[in-house]
């Protein structure tokens, strides 16, 4: 039986077409009325030069920042998704650079010879699934940023993701409800309470600089969660 982190990254090779599709068509109505401004907003509020985008996906945020003059960096454990992102970066954008590393290789360092110190943001958006895996990306990142760098989470809010179960943190069995049929075997992903993540950015060496609850404005309830912090000193 794969565990939890397995079934997350062969869940994400096995829909890199259809999720593709989808980013670029606009088919996920969170993301147009919400969530991708939200967190671009609390990115440009930071005026980043170079920013990291880890768990970049398809690119989208990349390609976005890049037309405007930030120097973007993109990883994900995904190499089809690093594909679709070299090969939709905008001509005219600032160009960037794609990488397909593994979490756990970040984890351990794969980033910090040529980035120590590089970066004026960290993103991560709606990329963040794992328990333990994710405890210790996060905790190597402090490393990677200016010294006034800014580390920038969305993730899915807890409360509207909660689905009537126990307010605590656990694995959930994940869903692609809302999608098209094309997308196919859900994984599990690791749910974390507000305060859950307050703590795992604190123990991790950052202390928390603004929280956010973007709200959807039909149906008025949180669309996500977006937290900006930075390096404790």
């Amino acid at each position: 039986m794969p565990s939890p982190d397995e079934q997350i990254l062969r869940t994400w090779e096995a829909n890199v077409r259809p999720w593709t599709q989808a980013v670029r068509a606009g088919a996920i109505a969170s993301r147009v009325a919400v969530t991708n401004e939200a967190v671009l907003g609390a990115v440009r509020a930071l005026q980043p030069r170079r920013v990291l985008d880890l768990g970049c996906g398809e690119g989208w945020m990349c390609h976005t920042l890049s037309t405007e003059g930030v120097h973007c960096v993109g990883v994900d454990a995904i190499a089809g998704l690093i594909e679709a992102a070299r090969s939709g970066h905008p001509a005219s954008g600032t160009p960037a650079t794609y990488a397909a590393v593994p979490y756990a290789a970040v984890a351990a360092g794969a980033l910090a010879e040529r980035h120590a110190g590089a970066f004026d943001v960290i993103v991560c958006n709606v990329a963040l699934f794992g328990a333990e895996s994710v405890e210790a990306l996060v905790a190597a990142l402090p490393a990677l940023l200016t010294r006034d760098g800014h580390f920038v989470v969305q993730t899915l809010h807890p409360v509207a993701a909660n689905a009537g179960a126990p307010y605590a943190d656990g694995w959930r069995d994940g869903s692609w409800a809302g999608f098209s049929s094309d997308f196919r075997d859900p994984a599990p992903w690791y749910f974390r309470t507000i305060g859950s993540w307050v703590a795992l950015l604190h123990r991790c060496g950052f202390q928390l600089r603004a929280l956010q609850e973007p709200v959807h404005p039909l149906t008025e309830a949180p669309a996500s969660l977006l937290l900006v912090a930075a390096p404790r000193p």
